[in-house]
């Protein structure tokens, strides 16, 4: 979460279509389009190696400068190349500082799980996001998650992750486990244990694991 809102120039684009895209891309360029409160769409292209940066930083709020008109826009969507690894394409829908947006912050997992110095314990992470309803101007970058104090056997689900505002809702199911410190001998049975028999039984779901990917 910062102070100040990241400033992006962009220019806006005539032509769209793939082969204009990569024209754009070809030149160091990163197409996108910007949309919503009731306003046409525009397509516009920004300096890929910046605004990537931005991103990748997991920056989500940004102050686009539209050939000298200014506007606050959240990062919605992006688009990836055929082996989902770089960034091609990317959506903002326009947004009011002051209103309330539904989003998702990655979790950073930090310090040394005390409980890791037993041989054969392992760190899972079923999710590592939590969706949250926010402010736009107060939307995080990412949220630490403290783990030092972790032993075998202990949980913690998203209730207790501490959020960095008291006006931050959690969306997230409370019970969603985000890290665990299981014995790796007693994951292996229970993998085991969760294949389907001869007699087709269903195996018992332990946990769940959340991806949202495009």
């Amino acid at each position: 979460m910062s102070d100040t809102t990241t400033q992006l120039s962009a220019k806006k684009r005539e032509r769209t279509g793939s082969r204009y895209s990569q024209r754009i891309r070809n030149a160091g360029g990163l197409p996108a389009v910007v949309y919503g409160h009731k306003e046409e769409p525009i397509s516009i292209s920004l300096d890929a190696h910046e605004a990537i940066m931005h991103i990748t930083r997991g920056e989500k709020v940004f102050e686009l400068d539209i050939e000298g008109a200014s506007q606050h826009v959240l990062l919605k969507d992006l688009g990836y190349d055929y082996l989902g690894t770089n960034i091609i394409h990317a959506d903002f829908a326009r947004v009011d500082l002051n209103e309330r947006v539904q989003t998702k912050a990655h979790l950073r997992f930090i310090g040394d799980a005390l409980g890791l110095k037993t041989s054969g314990a392992i760190m899972m992470h079923p999710s590592t996001e939590l969706e949250l309803d926010v402010l736009v101007s107060n939307i995080p970058d990412h949220i630490d998650v403290d783990v030092s104090e972790m032993e075998v056997g202990d949980i913690i689900h998203a209730s207790d992750v501490k959020l960095p505002l008291e006006s931050m809702k959690l969306l997230t199911d409370p019970e969603t486990i985000v890290a665990q410190i299981v014995m790796k001998a007693v994951q292996e049975e229970e993998g085991e244990a969760g294949e389907v028999g001869a007699d087709g039984a269903e195996p018992e779901v332990i946990s769940e694991k959340k991806e949202d990917a495009e």
